[in-house]
This record gives C-alpha cells, sequence and structure tokens, in this order.
C-alpha cells in the first residue's frame, strides 16, 4: 500500500468522535496539500475494508458531500456523536474542526 494511503488511513482514524475534519486538510496532514480527491477516493474504496470513521469527513464548507441516503446516513451518524448541523445544512467548522497534529 502506498504511504500517502497508509497516512490519510491513520489520520482518519485519529479523528474523534463529535469531531470532523475535511478531504483538504487531511490531505494537507497526509502531505499532499492538493490531493483532497485523492482522499475522497480512499475514503470511497476502502472506509469498509479499513474500518475508517468515514462520516467524520466533510467538505471544506463543512457540508455533507455524499448525495442521497448515503448523505442522510453521515449526517445521522454525526448527529448521534453530538455534531450539530445549521439551517444551511452544514456543520461549524468553528466548533467541530478537528485541525490534526
Amino acid at each position: 500500500m502506498e504511504e500517502f494511503s497508509i497516512r490519510v488511513f491513520e489520520i482518519i482514524r485519529q479523528i474523534p468522535p463529535g469531531m470532523v475534519c475535511s478531504y483538504g486538510r487531511i490531505a494537507v496532514l497526509a502531505g499532499a496539500p492538493r490531493g483532497a480527491r485523492q482522499v475522497a477516493r480512499l475514503l470511497h474504496s476502502s472506509s469498509g475494508k479499513q474500518g475508517l470513521p468515514w462520516h467524520r469527513v466533510i467538505n471544506a464548507s463543512g457540508g455533507i458531500s455524499l448525495p442521497g441516503d448515503a448523505g442522510l446516513l453521515q449526517q445521522k451518524l454525526l448527529e448521534s456523536e453530538g455534531v450539530s448541523f445549521g439551517p444551511t445544512g452544514r456543520v461549524s467548522l468553528a466548533d467541530y474542526l478537528w485541525v490534526g497534529e
């Protein structure tokens, strides 16, 4: 497995319950500042196999990028951890963004 992929998985596993992180921030932490789409692809293809808390990864504007039922499931999982969504359907990054180390 590629080093970037391993690092992305490690970072996603570190996101604590009740917090979120953006695809772009994960890419930065993994050493690829322009790798947000690659993070999304890895998450899509490996979240089940790797046992990742995929629902804690959102887009840079605080929104859920998944369409339909998958997006509703993500919102429900986040809400069950105490994450609130505003009237526009977005998470307050000031309140819930995990920035990593």
